[in-house]
């Protein structure tokens, strides 16, 4: 039996490594990724050092890490504390808000549509058209863009005009695909199946890789299909294309979140430290996570979405 684990986990690296060839890293964002995966749902900060354990996983230095995390201190993402000499780092109320909102996109059900236009005001437009782009929305001049879901308070000072078909609700799939070019995204989903497809297709996913190689599988994946869904414009299913691969790419999302949560968190709760001792290998807020990827969570339940 041990010999079977051993070469199972040796499976396991081998798909892992092939992963991380796929899945360009800049050490800043990674570290958010960390943050919204494991340290903000347990509710505290988090030991530096256990942040340069987790990025040496996927070949981010130590350089680099304490760098990175200098910059989002700057940037006013993160606050660092010191008990005796070691450095803890925790989310920014600010930061905690956006987070938040990207937690609800990429564990929670599809959001309702809420159409609206948005018209630029002030300086620095096209910084703030840029952004709205990234946010899923469409440019149609200049300062006017057009979106479907919420637009991020960064954008302002703006007029928002809220909007809904009125007449010609035939033609809105024409309207959509005039103003989206989906292609990019759809293929950046694409790319997502063919690379974490691999997992899926360990007999046993959680067994077959060593719980450290789990955490890191699930960051990396949890990392590049943040990137994907947070920048598509998330339009309402009746006006997507018929081969549109989103939602196939969230089930294996879903799957594999479930599969890799288990020794994940187990090696989570085993090595992370706060400043009032080890992370907590589950919380109320890490399972309603794992209840809305089972699609058991319902608008109302108790839990803390985040």
């Amino acid at each position: 039996m041990q010999a079977n684990g051993e070469n199972s986990a040796e499976q396991g690296s081998r798909i892992i490594r092939p992963i991380l060839d796929e899945t360009p890293l800049r050490a800043a964002s990674f570290i958010v990724t960390i943050y919204g995966d494991v340290v903000e749902p347990r509710g505290g900060a988090i030991w530096i050092g256990n942040l340069i354990e987790i990025c040496a996983g996927v070949g981010i230095s130590e350089t680099l890490v304490r760098t990175a995390v200098s910059r989002l201190v700057a940037a006013g993402q993160l606050a660092g504390e010191r008990e005796g000499r070691r450095s803890f780092y925790r989310l920014t109320d600010a930061a905690r808000a956006e987070f938040a909102a990207a937690a609800r996109v990429i564990f929670g059900p599809p959001e309702e549509a809420s159409w609206h236009f948005v018209q630029l005001m002030g300086s620095s437009a096209e910084e703030r058209m840029q952004m709205l782009e990234r946010s899923g929305h469409a440019r149609l001049g200049p300062r006017l863009a057009v979106g479907v879901r919420p637009f991020p308070s960064a954008i302002m000072p703006a007029v928002v005009f809220r909007a809904e078909p009125a007449q010609g609700a035939s033609e809105l799939k024409a309207f959509a695909s005039g103003c989206w070019d989906l292609g990019p995204h759809a293929q950046a989903y694409r790319r997502f199946l063919a690379c974490f497809g691999k997992l899926a297709v360990l007999p046993d996913t959680a067994r077959a890789i060593a719980p450290a190689e789990c955490l890191s599988a699930r960051l990396l994946m949890v990392h590049q299909f943040r990137f994907v869904t947070l920048r598509e414009p998330r339009l309402p299913a009746e006006i997507l294309p018929a081969d549109w691969p989103g939602d196939e790419a969230r089930r294996l999302f879903a799957r594999l979140y479930r599969s890799l949560s288990p020794q994940a968190d187990l090696h989570v709760a085993r090595n992370c430290v706060t400043l009032t001792g080890p992370l907590p290998k589950a919380t109320g807020a890490t399972e309603h996570r794992l209840r809305m990827l089972c699609g058991e969570a319902a608008p109302g339940k108790s839990g803390n979405p985040v």
